[in-house]
C-alpha cells in the first residue's frame, strides 16, 4: 500500500464500478509532463513506501527539466512481465534454482513466486524446415514438439508450480502481437486491501517489461514498456522495481499522410534512420501533434516495435480515440474499454490536440516527419538503420556486395529435384520471408502483400526457383482475414504457404536452404541474400549460408521473390512478361491504397479476435498431451541436454563475497564497433565442429537432433560454449597469413600463444586463475535483449568489458551478472591508446564497491610484453545506486535472493 504522503489517492467511478486511483493532478507539475513520464509518476505515487520510493522522487518528476542531463534515480515498478520462450525459459530455470537456494539458506521455497503477472508466449521455437506446400505448418509444428519436448514439459511444470504465471502454448502467435491483440490491458485493475480492511479495486496504467527488446511494440497501444534482459525480468517478477534515471524525452511530431506506393514499413525504416542519426539511446521517444490521430493503431505498433533499432528505451503513442477503437475491435470487454477511456481522461493521459484544454508538453528534443515525404525503402545489408530508397536499391547493393564478397563476382549452377540445371549467382535472393511481429501485426501491409500476389498471378508471374519462400504470421487472426478475403490461394501460388505462427526467419529460424542451393553457395562462396519483413538483419543472424540481409515491407518481399535478385532496378526493369508477352513492372501490380483499405475494412472483424483468443492458454492436443511434472521444486534430470541447474548460487552465503580489484587479466577478445548481442549470445543452429556441438555429441546427441542454441537456453553448458561463437564475429587478436581478420568464435590463448576457440581459451584461463576482459568499440551490445550475452560473458570468466559506448540493455545485464562495464576516455579507443590486446590488465579501485562506495571512474593499467605500461581512467558505467547494489552482491539475482531470505 502507498503511504500516500502527497494525498493523491482518490476514487474513479465508471458506470456502476468504482476504482481506487492515484490522481496525477494532486501534485502540481505532473500534469505538464509528457505522456510517458506521467506513467512513471503514477507508478511512484501508487508504490510510495517512504523508503525506496518517496515523495521526493515524485517531486523530482514534477520538477523535471527537459533540457537537463538525467541524474535523478527512480524506482519504477512495471505492472506486468511478458516473455518469449527463448529468453523466458532461463527465467523459469533461474526461478526454479532460486527456490532450491532459498531452502538451502533456510527459507521457504514458495517465496520465489511471481508477484507481478508474468505471461510467456512460446513463439521462438518453430523452424522453417518445410516450405512451399500446404502441410508445412503441420510438419514444422510436429518437428518443433519433437525437438523441444523437454523444454515444453518444464514450462508446463512452471505454469502449475508458480502462481501468477501463464503460458501461451506454441502455434498461437508471436509474443508482441499476442500482447498487442490480447494480453495488454491498457489500464490494469488489481484488488487491494483498503484502509477499512475491506477489499477495493485499484486501477492504474498498464506497463510492462519484457524479455525481448521488441516489447516496445506495445507502446503503440499507449502502454509504456520496453525490453530488459531475463535477469531484470526475473527481478521484476519477484517484486523488484526497475532502477532507472528519469530520462530525456524526445518529442516526435508527425504531419501529413503516407503517399500512395509507400507503406507503414517504409515509415518505420525512415523513422529508424532519423532517430538513429539523431541519437536517442537511453531516451524515451514520444509521438505527438495533430498527425498522431491519422496514424492507425497497427502503424503505431509497427513504429513502436522498431524502438530498439533506433536505440530508444521506448517509442510511445498516447491513448486517444484510435486506441479505443482498436481495443474494441480486438475484443476487449465493453467494461474494459469504458475504463480505459475514463481513466485516461481523468488522469490527463488522453491525447486530443484539438481540445481547448490541451497543453502541448515540453520535450527535451524535437523531431518532425512529414509522412508525405516517405518513399518506398529497404534496409540493409546488415543493420536496420541503413535505409535505402527503393529507387537506389540496385546501386546501393552493387556497392555493398563489392565490400562483402572476396574477389570477382561469381556464378554457378545447381541441379534441382527434377534434374534441371538452374543458374545461381552473387546477389540472388535465396530467402524471401514474410515474418516477424513488426509487420505481420499490420493488416494494411499484410493484405497489400496478398493483393500484390493476386495481381502477379493474374499477369502470369512466377517466383524464381532458388527462392525459399515462407509466410509466418504473428497471430491466427492473420490467417482468418486472409481466408475471409479469399487471398490464401494467391499467396500459395507463389510459394508463400503458412509455415508456422512464430518469429522464424527474423531470429535465425529460417531453416536450411534446399541442399543443392546450399551446396552451390558454399562450394563457390556465393554472396547470396535474404529479404524479410522483419526488424533484424545483423550479420550471421538469418541463415549461415547468407551473407547479406535486407528488411522490406511484405509486398516488397514478394516482389524480390519474383525478381530472384537484389541486383534489380524496379523502376526500369520488368518483373517478367504477362500472358500476352508484355513487360510487367512493379508499378503494374502494386495495389492502390484505396483497394488495400477496402479489403482491410471488409476482411477483419471483432469476432475473429474473440474466437482466436477465447481459450488462448489451453493449447492444442500436442500441448495438452505433454506429461506435466509436479512439486514446489523441480526434479532436475542430470542426463538432460535441454534443462540443467545453473551454477549461479553454488556456495552462496547470506553475506556477499567482497568484490576485489582486477589484476593480471588477459584479453579474451578485441572487438570493433557495433558488436551486437547476436555476435555475443549463442543464436541459430549449432555446428557439429563447435564446442557446443562437441559437447552434445559427447552426450549422445545425434547431429540431426542438435536443434538451435535458442531451444537449449535452459542448459548453461551449451550456452557457455556458444558465447562469442558467431560465425561473423571478428576478433582483432587474430589475422590470417594475408592480414585479414579471422572470423568466428576464435581467440589467441596467451598462456600458450596458440589460436583456439574462445570457450577452450576460457577454460584454460580459469584453470590457471587468470581473469579476463573484453575490449570493444562503439555501441557494444546493441540488438536484442539477450540475457545470455551477459550470462555467457560472466561464466566465461570475464570480469570487465571496456568499450567506447554501450547499448542500454546489455550494459544493465552485464552488471546483473557481476561484470563491470567500463568506458574508454571520451575521444579515445583501444587503438588510440596504443592497445593491441596482447597486454596484461589491472583495474584498481573495484574493491571500493564492497566498502559501500560508488566510484565514477577507475584507473586501468595495461602492461605490454616489454614491461612498459599504459594507464588511463575509465568511466564506470554502473549508473545508479541500485545497479551498484547488484554489482557488490555479485549480480541482481543474488541481491534479490538475499533480500527475500532476509525479509
Amino acid at each position: 500500500m502507498s503511504v500516500n504522503s502527497l494525498g493523491s489517492k482518490s476514487t474513479l467511478t465508471v458506470g456502476a464500478a468504482s476504482y481506487e486511483i492515484f490522481r496525477l493532478d494532486a501534485v502540481p507539475g505532473l500534469d505538464k509532463l509528457p505522456y510517458s513520464l506521467k506513467i512513471l509518476a503514477e507508478a511512484l505515487l501508487r508504490t510510495e513506501d517512504g523508503a525506496n520510493i518517496t515523495a521526493d522522487h515524485v517531486k523530482a518528476l514534477a520538477a523535471w527539466d527537459p533540457k537537463a542531463e538525467p541524474d535523478t534515480e527512480i524506482q519504477f515498478t512495471p505492472a506486468r512481465v511478458v516473455m518469449q520462450d527463448f529468453t523466458g525459459v532461463p527465467c523459469i530455470v533461474d526461478l526454479a534454482t532460486m527456490r532450491e537456494a532459498v531452502a538451502e539458506l533456510g527459507g521457504d521455497p514458495s517465496v520465489i513466486n511471481p508477484l507481478a503477472p508474468a505471461e510467456m508466449v512460446i513463439d521462438h521455437s518453430v523452424v522453417i524446415d518445410i516450405f512451399g506446400r500446404k502441410d508445412a505448418l503441420e510438419i514444422n509444428t510436429d518437428l518443433e514438439y519433437q525437438r523441444n519436448r523437454e523444454r515444453y514439459q518444464f514450462l508446463r511444470w512452471g505454469q502449475t508450480a508458480f502462481d501468477n504465471f501463464k503460458v501461451v502454448p506454441p502455434g498461437t502467435g508471436i509474443v508482441h502481437q499476442v500482447n498487442l491483440e490480447y494480453l495488454a490491458r491498457a489500464v490494469m485493475t488489481h484488488e487491494v486491501d483498503g484502509a477499512d480492511g475491506l477489499k477495493t479495486v485499484q486501477a492504474y496504467p498498464d506497463s510492462c517489461v519484457g524479455t525481448d527488446s521488441h516489447t516496445t511494440m506495445i507502446n503503440g497501444l499507449g502502454v509504456l514498456g520496453w525490453g530488459v534482459g531475463g535477469i531484470e525480468a526475473e527481478a521484476a517478477m519477484l517484486g523488484q522495481p526497475v532502477s532507472m534515471l528519469i530520462p530525456k524525452v524526445v518529442g516526435f511530431k508527425l504531419t501529413g499522410a503516407i503517399p500512395a506506393g509507400a507503406t507503414a514499413t517504409d515509415v518505420v525504416l525512415t523513422i529508424t534512420e532519423m532517430l538513429r542519426g539523431h541519437g536517442v539511446v537511453g531516451k524515451f521517444v514520444e509521438f505527438y501533434g495533430e498527425g498522431v490521430g491519422r496514424v492507425p493503431l497497427a502503424n503505431r505498433a509497427t513504429i513502436g516495435n522498431m524502438s530498439p533499432e533506433f536505440g530508444s528505451t521506448a517509442a510511445i503513442f498516447p491513448i486517444d480515440d484510435i486506441t479505443i477503437d482498436y481495443l474494441r475491435l480486438t475484443g476487449r470487454s465493453t467494461e474494459q474499454v469504458a475504463l480505459v477511456e475514463a481513466y485516461a481522461k481523468a488522469q490527463g493521459l488522453w491525447h486530443d490536440p484539438e481540445s481547448p484544454d490541451y497543453v502541448e508538453p515540453a520535450y527535451s528534443e524535437y523531431l518532425t516527419l512529414d509522412l508525405s515525404t516517405v518513399v518506398p525503402s529497404i534496409a540493409g545489408p546488415k543493420r536496420p538503420q541503413d535505409r535505402v530508397a527503393l529507387t537506389e536499391s540496385k546501386s546501393s547493393f552493387d556497392k555493398a556486395v563489392s565490400q562483402v564478397r572476396h574477389g570477382d563476382a561469381k556464378e554457378t549452377t545447381y541441379v534441382d529435384g527434377e534434374g534441371k540445371e538452374v543458374p545461381l549467382k552473387d546477389g540472388d535472393v535465396v530467402i524471401a520471408s514474410i515474418t516477424s511481429c513488426t509487420n505481420t501485426s499490420n493488416p494494411s501491409v499484410m493484405l497489400a502483400a496478398a493483393l500484390l500476389a493476386r495481381n502477379a498471378n493474374a499477369k502470369g508471374l512466377k517466383v524464381k526457383p532458388w527462392v525459399k519462400t515462407s509466410m509466418a504470421p504473428g497471430s491466427q487472426v492473420v490467417t482468418d482475414y486472409y481466408e475471409k478475403a479469399g487471398l490464401w490461394p494467391d499467396l500459395e501460388a507463389l510459394g508463400f504457404h503458412l509455415v508456422g505462427y512464430g518469429c522464424t526467419t527474423c531470429i535465425g529460424n529460417s531453416g536450411p536452404l534446399p541442399e543443392p542451393v546450399s551446396a552451390a553457395v558454399n562450394e563457390h562462396d556465393l554472396t547470396v541474400v535474404s529479404v524479410l519483413s522483419g526488424n533484424r538483419n545483423f550479420e550471421g543472424r538469418i541463415n549461415p549460408d547468407v551473407k547479406m540481409n535486407y528488411l522490406a515491407s511484405p509486398p516488397l518481399v514478394i516482389a524480390y521473390a519474383l525478381t530472384g535478385t537484389m541486383d534489380f532496378d524496379f523502376e526500369h526493369e520488368s518483373l517478367g512478361l504477362d500472358h500476352d508477352g508484355n513487360e510487367v513492372f512493379l508499378r503494374d501490380i502494386w495495389p492502390s491504397p484505396v483497394e488495400v483499405e477496402s479489403v482491410v475494412s471488409s476482411s477483419i472483424t471483432q469476432e475473429m479476435f474473440e474466437k482466436d483468443y477465447a481459450d488462448v492458454f489451453a493449447g492444442d492436443a500436442r500441448w495438452q498431451g505433454l506429461p506435466t511434472p509436479a512439486g514446489k521444486t523441480f526434479e532436475w534430470d542430470d542426463t538432460s541436454t535441454y534443462v540443467r541447474k545453473p551454477p549461479y548460487f553454488e556456495g552462496m552465503t547470506m553475506a556477499p563475497v567482497p568484490v576485489e580489484d582486477i589484476a593480471g587479466a588477459r584479453v579474451l577478445a578485441l572487438l570493433g564497433d557495433s558488436v551486437t548481442t547476436d555476435h555475443i549470445s549463442p543464436a541459430g543452429s549449432i555446428k557439429a565442429d563447435s564446442p557446443a556441438g562437441t559437447y552434445l555429441a559427447e552426450h549422445g546427441i545425434d547431429r540431426k537432433d542438435f536443434n538451435s542454441y535458442g531451444s537449449r537456453r535452459g542448459n548453461h553448458e551449451v550456452m557457455i560454449r556458444g558465447t562469442f561463437a558467431n560465425i561473423r564475429l571478428k576478433n582483432l587478436l587474430l589475422a590470417d597469413a594475408d592480414g585479414n581478420v579471422v572470423e568466428g568464435g576464435l581467440t589467441r590463448n596467451f598462456l600458450t600463444g596458440e589460436q583456439t576457440t574462445i570457450y577452450d581459451a576460457s577454460v584454460a584461463y580459469q584453470a590457471a586463475g587468470v581473469p579476463l576482459v573484453i575490449l570493444a568499440g562503439k555501441e557494444y551490445g546493441s540488438g536484442s535483449s539477450r540475457d545470455w550475452a551477459a550470462k555467457g560473458t560472466s561464466l566465461l570468466g570475464v570480469r570487465a568489458v571496456i568499450a567506447e559506448s554501450f547499448e542500454r540493455i546489455h550494459r544493465s545485464n552485464l552488471i546483473g551478472m557481476g561484470v563491470i562495464p567500463l568506458q574508454f576516455p571520451v575521444g579515445h579507443t583501444a587503438a588510440s591508446l596504443g592497445l593491441d590486446g596482447t597486454e596484461t590488465f589491472g583495474i584498481e579501485g573495484v574493491s571500493a564497491f564492497s566498502a559501500g562506495e560508488h566510484p565514477k571512474s577507475l584507473v586501468v593499467r595495461a602492461t605490454k610484453t616489454d614491461g612498459s605500461t599504459i594507464d588511463f581512467e575509465a568511466a564506470v558505467r554502473i549508473d545508479t545506486p541500485g545497479e551498484a547494489d547488484y554489482y557488490r552482491n555479485g549480480g541482481i539475482l543474488q541481491y534479490v535472493l538475499r533480500s527475500l531470505v532476509a525479509s
